[in-house]
């Protein structure tokens, strides 16, 4: 039934009936994360690092109250300019199909679309989460609630530093999602490559992630998991330096009434404007990173 909804890329869907590795993209990133031209000029990048690692980028959209796996040059554009594009969750999908409006995918919906098309890893900057003062706003991401239940791998710089690490953390260890650091036994924390956290397991191939995650699911052990791969060193920011920022620009949307699903985009634009542009250079360049290991880790996963 619900094929009805979806357009899948005639490449997309050639790799998928061949068994070949197909990555998932999300489109937030572009239409919400970063600004015109740099946005498309990643989204980009990103699909032709996975073309050079042997797979097929899927980058997933909603256009039209179509659910889009892969897009053309012109949606791709569409996505970085448009005006008209919603930000799209789980709780959105209904009513933007319904209504025939435009949205670009979080990581929760990226996730749904993709394991409707199939698709089992996905590649982002970083999850959303447990956001700080959660005990009193009850702000959490349905980020965390789709990995206890979506059989998709995301792959990520780890949760965005602006959010509260150690209970996101805590909140998926209740809900029974691994969270794995590649080559690194401390969960990164997206502009810096350690937390202070440990992850639940350290794995140092794709091939091992591979195979666990053939595992969980040939064991019906419903759900994703989140592998955190550190930003390269050289593009990693000063620890003090990021952290003085998020919490200016945290004191900033308080002050504003700032919160929801508006919170994370006013609070990166604000870093990346208080750190003179410097986040966003280091954002491009983690995402570049987790394509690289999520395109590996589909390929490895399409042997088995």
């Amino acid at each position: 039934m619900y094929r009805k909804y979806l357009d899948i890329h005639p490449e997309v869907k050639k790799a998928l009936d061949a068994g070949r590795a197909v990555v998932a993209l999300e489109s937030t990133i572009i239409s919400h994360g970063m600004p015109y031209p740099q946005n498309v000029e990643t989204a980009r990048k990103v699909e032709s690092i996975i073309r050079e690692n042997d797979a097929i980028p899927a980058t997933i959209a909603i256009i039209g109250g179509r659910l889009k796996v892969g897009l053309t040059e012109d949606e791709l554009e569409y996505m970085g300019k448009g005006t008209d594009i919603f930000k799209a969750s789980r709780r959105d999908l209904p009513f933007i199909i319904a209504k025939e409006l435009n949205g670009a995918t979080t990581v929760a919906s990226t996730m749904i679309i993709a394991n409707l098309a199939g698709i089992k890893v996905f590649v982002t900057g970083g999850i959303g989460g447990v956001h700080r003062d959660a005990q009193e706003t009850f702000d959490i991401s349905a980020d965390l609630t789709e990995l206890s239940n979506t059989n998709v791998a995301v792959i990520c710089a780890g949760a965005k530093s602006i959010l509260d690490i150690g209970l996101t953390l805590e909140y998926l260890e209740t809900h029974g999602v691994p969270v794995v650091g590649f080559k690194t036994e401390d969960f990164p924390a997206f502009f810096t490559r350690k937390s202070g956290f440990k992850v639940d397991y350290r794995v140092d191939s794709e091939v091992e992630l591979a195979k666990a995650l053939k595992a969980k699911w040939d064991l019906n052990l419903n759900g994703g998991i989140v592998v955190g791969n550190p930003i390269p060193t050289e593009y990693e920011m000063d620890f003090d330096t990021i952290n003085d920022a998020i919490e200016n620009a945290v004191t900033e949307a308080k002050e504003k009434g700032i919160k929801g699903k508006e919170a994370t985009p006013f609070l990166l634009s604000r870093i990346k404007s208080i750190t003179a542009g410097k986040s966003l250079a280091s954002n491009i360049e983690l995402v570049y990173n987790n394509a690289i290991v999520g395109t590996k880790l589909a390929v490895e996963f399409s042997k088995l």
